[in-house]
């Protein structure tokens, strides 16, 4: 989400965003948390008025860490925690160099980066930030002085849509979007017998996997850790249910009496430790240890930390969430055997109903579910990952806007999504037979997540990919993600186009454009900058025909001509020309009659609705301006069968026209 403030903050007053004001709007949505008791006392103060010397971090990095306030949003704090430990990633997302608080060159604006969908998009706030009583109410610092945490919590929000938006959430997500690489949630609970466990196998029930941290051990001061609670546990006295917390370090201490144990120091974001097992300050497990050791360990601890041996760690928590470490070159680290994956590949996909949800291996209609080819070029360690988008309102005030229900649960937001691969002998195969053996590696069953990780030791040759919800029909966008040791090559399989609508009385007559956004001549953006209409114009026209009276008459399909790794999110609109005026004079507060929005990072998007009699223009835009690439643009619009025939009749079928020529504003 690359904004326009950009160019505002440069101005000589400080920068108020019009995308995310100052108002309940940006706070709330829907009011459906406790949250919503807030409303009417929050005031918002820029950092100099809250305190006299502000600065983006403090000079000890322990009091930089987070510091959860009245929102919610343990889990993204949790994530805020891991790019303290990678300076790397810490200046990806917060870029240096911004001008700050006493600096000449200060503006009130901060920019921001989160990854999104396979790709870093820019986010721009003004340093306004939620306050009560001239005090920060939601995340801040240890350091009262310090403000990363609470701009880096209002840039996420904005992203999101709002601030209530951020009340409760998984750890793994917020990861995957301050790092752009892969996290996994492993169980800590009770696993059933072996028959439970294979059952399980073939529903959407949540996959378990039990945490071994020995398993780690090749990436214990790498990778990101933290743990969750879904009910209040012993030794946590204040904890409620679903509370998740930072694990910062462990190690195996001698113990006086000979062997070892194994303790975890970790980290509450509320910045109280409320702990009351046995290694809490002064407990009994101190006791077991030499003096010495216990007395710098306990010297470790910061506000917010405690201690506690694994056997406690594994009763008292119910899940783990695991980030897999970034090497400086940007490459993925496995959490499994500490190689660097350094051969990396991603495609974008979409399950659309009628033909390409096919549901789970219980379907008849599996086969048709979108299917990759992966090429293994010598045997090495594999993960791959399926991301689906969340389900996002129509709208372009920002980027994705999510659709939210009075009843905030994972359920509504996703779809149950599994990944099963197949290795085959070549390329032409017979489908059918092949889905009727096991697959060579899956994630077992579907689970209501966003993202789902399988990973293995492939041997050389083809693997057939066939991600897939667990309901057929559910439609979705995802992201297949693939990460190797060794090389690897991945495509898509070619599936033929949903067929338009017919009925009994009318054919489709298609006509194809072809146009460019060129940077500075005809890329201009989305709706949301004022470039917008530098972009390419279309025309077209819907005639008065008695005998297309209802339903879909106008199908739009937008193909940009870019590789599937370097693809623009685009999309389009459909515009009411007035008669015996150009399409250069549709005016500028004109909302579209139809439009294929919000934007999005694939090879083809379109829209397919009716339109009544008149003309039209079509403007076609990348979400962000100046971004150069060559497209083409199908128009298909119902006309008279009887037309149709007698064009037949003079060996004219459907008439594909291609105009290289386009309308620029």
């Amino acid at each position: 989400m690359k904004e326009e403030g950009r160019d505002e903050c440069g101005g000589p007053a400080l920068y108020e965003d019009p995308d995310f004001r100052c108002v309940d709007a940006s706070l709330f949505s829907g009011s459906s948390t406790p949250l919503a008791r807030l409303q009417g006392d929050i005031t918002w103060l820029r950092p100099q008025e809250i305190c006299p010397s502000p600065a983006l971090f403090p000079s000890s990095i322990s009091l930089g860490h987070a510091k959860q306030g009245l929102l919610g949003d343990c889990w993204f704090l949790c994530a805020c925690t891991f790019l303290l430990k990678n300076k790397q990633l810490l200046n990806k997302v917060l870029p240096e160099d911004q001008p700050q608080w006493g600096d000449s060159r200060y503006r009130g604006c901060f920019h921001f980066c989160f990854w999104q969908q396979g790709h870093w998009t820019e986010v721009t706030i003004d340093d306004r930030l939620p306050c009560i009583n001239s005090s920060l109410c939601f995340s801040r610092c240890h350091s009262p002085t310090a403000f990363w945490v609470a701009l880096l919590e209002k840039a996420y929000a904005k992203l999101r849509g709002s601030y209530e938006r951020l009340w409760a959430g998984q750890v793994s997500e917020a990861l995957v979007d301050l790092t752009g690489g892969l996290a996994e949630r492993w169980s800590l609970g009770d696993f059933g017998s072996e028959e439970e466990q294979q059952t399980a196998q073939d529903s959407d029930q949540v996959r378990k996997r039990r945490l071994d941290l020995n398993l780690l051990d090749p990436v214990t001061d790498d990778c990101a850790l933290s743990c969750s609670t879904h009910s209040t546990p012993g030794g946590l006295t204040e904890l409620d249910q679903y509370h998740a917390l930072t694990v910062m370090e462990w190690l195996d201490v001698k113990k006086v009496s000979g062997g070892e144990v194994r303790l975890l120091r970790i980290r509450n974001p509320w910045g109280r430790r409320y702990w009351g097992g046995a290694w809490v300050w002064r407990g009994a497990g101190w006791d077991s240890v030499a003096p010495d050791c216990a007395s710098e360990l306990q010297a470790r601890v910061a506000e917010g930390e405690f201690w506690l041996d694994e056997a406690e760690f594994m009763s008292q928590f119910d899940d783990v969430t695991v980030g897999y470490p970034i090497s400086e070159e940007g490459h993925l680290k496995s959490i499994y055997t500490g190689n660097l994956l350094t051969h990396s590949h991603q495609l974008a996909g979409r399950w659309v109903k009628g033909h390409s949800a096919g549901g789970s291996r219980n379907c008849g209609s599996y086969g048709s579910n979108p299917k990759f080819w992966l090429k293994v070029c010598e045997r090495g360690e594999v993960v791959v990952s399926l991301l689906q988008c969340r389900k996002w309102r129509n709208t372009e005030k920002y980027a994705q806007t999510p659709v939210e229900d009075s009843n905030n649960t994972k359920h509504q937001h996703y779809q149950a999504i599994a990944l099963h691969l197949w290795k085959v002998e070549k390329k032409r195969f017979n489908l059918s037979r092949m889905l009727n053996r096991p697959p060579r590696a899956s994630t077992h069953c579907h689970t209501y997540e966003r993202e789902v990780v399988l990973h293995g030791q492939l041997e050389p040759g083809f693997y057939l990919l066939i991600p897939s919800t667990y309901q057929p029909g559910a439609e979705a966008r995802f992201l297949i993600r693939v990460f190797s040791f060794s090389s690897i090559s991945l495509s898509a399989m070619k599936s033929p186009a949903p067929p338009l609508p017919l009925t009994a009385d009318s054919e489709w007559e298609t006509s194809y454009f072809h146009g460019s956004w060129v940077e500075g001549k005809t890329a201009g953006g989305s709706r949301n900058f004022l470039s917008h209409w530098q972009n390419p114009f279309f025309p077209f026209t819907v005639s008065d025909d008695p005998a297309v009276t209802s339903g879909v008459n106008v199908r739009v399909t937008l193909h940009q001509s870019r590789p599937d790794t370097d693809l623009h999110p685009i999309g389009f609109h459909i515009y009411k020309v007035v008669e015996g005026q150009s399409e250069q004079m549709i005016s500028r507060d004109e909302d579209p009659v139809a439009s294929c929005v919000p934007h999005c990072y694939t090879q083809d998007v379109s829209l397919a609705c009716s339109l009544p009699p008149g003309a039209y223009s079509i403007v076609p835009s990348t979400y962000q301006p100046d971004c150069s690439a060559g497209f083409t643009l199908s128009l298909a619009r119902r006309i008279q069968r009887k037309v149709v025939k007698s064009q037949e009749r003079l060996g004219k079928a459907v008439q594909e026209v291609s105009h290289v020529s386009v309308m620029q504003s």
